[in-house]
């Protein structure tokens, strides 16, 4: 009687601990996937088609470039002409909001507004705003505030000045400085009060991963659209990756 208690306890106590190590390796698995400029890999990038793509997907973020038109409205567009993702022609900053709608950028879809994103995607995903220029701080700033979206943003952008510009404006949101260098990230990082540090996929190792955890930086890297790379990242600790293809699980 007491070797088959024995055993019991043995075989029961086995099964907690492997509960426990299975738990542990599901967390450790768990990484934000953040969709780039949408579902970009299936769709046209910073349009909308692009972004629900992603929600369908089971993106936990979007990502997205924010610049001004000519008469100061927030629009959704990564470069600074149109010619690439359009078929219109010349600077953003040249054309009236009115103007950016006419264009097609990709499949009928128009150029969105930052309002129109928030109002697809606001309390079933999370956004990653990234600021391409001087100016756009202030507007994304009041419309976080205005739909109460401080704890579901995160700001980011490779200019450090904007950066430390929104921490004035509002300390409470999220801010990622995203770089192409591998020279002092978490010091760069640590400059402009950075919650967050995006270096390029090639400059991730996993003694910087360690290095941003122990200053209390989240580390996230794009663009990853290989699975193998993706789950060597996730194993190395990474806390979130930037892809074109949000179903890369």
């Amino acid at each position: 009687m007491g070797i088959i208690l024995l055993f019991l306890v043995v075989i029961s106590t086995s099964f907690i601990v492997s509960r426990y190590i299975n738990h542990m390796n599901d967390a450790k698995k768990h990484i934000i996937i953040i969709a780039h400029r949408g579902a970009s890999a299936y769709e046209p990038e910073n349009t909308l088609r692009s972004f629900k793509r992603a929600f369908e997907l089971g993106a936990d973020m979007i990502e997205f470039d924010v610049r001004l038109s000519r008469d100061r409205h927030l629009v959704i567009m990564h470069d600074e002409k149109v010619d690439r993702t359009t078929n219109g022609e010349g600077l953003v900053k040249d054309k009236t909001v009115s103007e950016l709608k006419k264009l097609d950028a990709g499949m009928g879809e128009s150029v969105p507004t930052l309002e129109e994103v928030i109002a697809l995607g606001k309390g079933k995903i999370g956004f990653v705003i990234e600021l391409k220029e001087p100016g756009t701080e202030e507007g994304v700033i009041s419309l976080i505030k205005e739909n109460n979206l401080i704890e579901h943003v995160f700001i980011v952008s490779f200019n450090q000045n904007l950066l430390k510009r929104v921490k004035d404006l509002e300390s409470k949101v999220k801010t990622g400085l995203i770089l192409l260098s591998s020279t002092d990230p978490i010091r760069l990082a640590k400059e402009c009060q950075a919650d967050a540090v995006a270096p390029f996929h090639d400059f991730i190792t996993v003694d910087l991963i360690e290095k941003a955890h122990q200053n209390n930086l989240k580390i996230i890297t794009w663009t990853v659209d290989n699975r193998g790379e993706a789950e060597s990242l996730r194993d190395a600790g990474i806390d979130g990756i930037v892809t074109n293809k949000p179903d890369l699980w």
